[in-house]
């Protein structure tokens, strides 16, 4: 696999607003569209990857809990939730030069919790799933 090896940003991404915290270390994390039209991705550089050359799993971990959870975040009208369960699945290695996307689809949602799956895909080839649960948080 060896997508946008130039680093250039697909159509319609752009960068996603920098905290603080944990997720300025892992990008930069680009994003574009809302709801259930929302993508997250970012390219794969030197830092992404674990000593095999690949993309370190906790990586793509990280980014299918940040999309997912935006996905979720603005599902519930911005308000705070939480990471209950994340399980994924890897299916293939991604290596540095990739253009890596995360999309999501929210399968349920009771009072206190957002069901979602999701996929990370390098040039449309799923290289890992994911299924997830939130909790809105302030709700019993």
């Amino acid at each position: 696999m060896s997508s946008q090896l130039s680093g250039e940003v697909p159509a319609g991404f752009a960068a996603a607003e920098q905290g603080t915290g944990f997720e300025t270390l892992v990008g930069p994390i680009y994003e574009k569209g809302s709801g259930d039209d929302y993508v997250c991705g970012l390219h794969v550089a030197g830092h992404h990857v674990n000593r095999r050359g690949v993309v370190h799993g906790g990586m793509l971990f990280t980014l299918a809990d940040h999309a997912l959870g935006n996905m979720v975040w603005e599902r519930v009208g911005q308000k705070p939730c939480a990471t209950v369960s994340l399980n994924v699945d890897y299916i293939a290695g991604v290596r540095p030069g990739d253009w890596l996307e995360c999309r999501g689809r929210i399968t349920r949602e009771t009072r206190a919790l957002v069901f979602i799956k999701g996929e990370l895909l390098v040039d449309g080839e799923v290289v890992m799933t994911a299924t997830g649960v939130w909790k809105k948080l302030g709700v019993d």
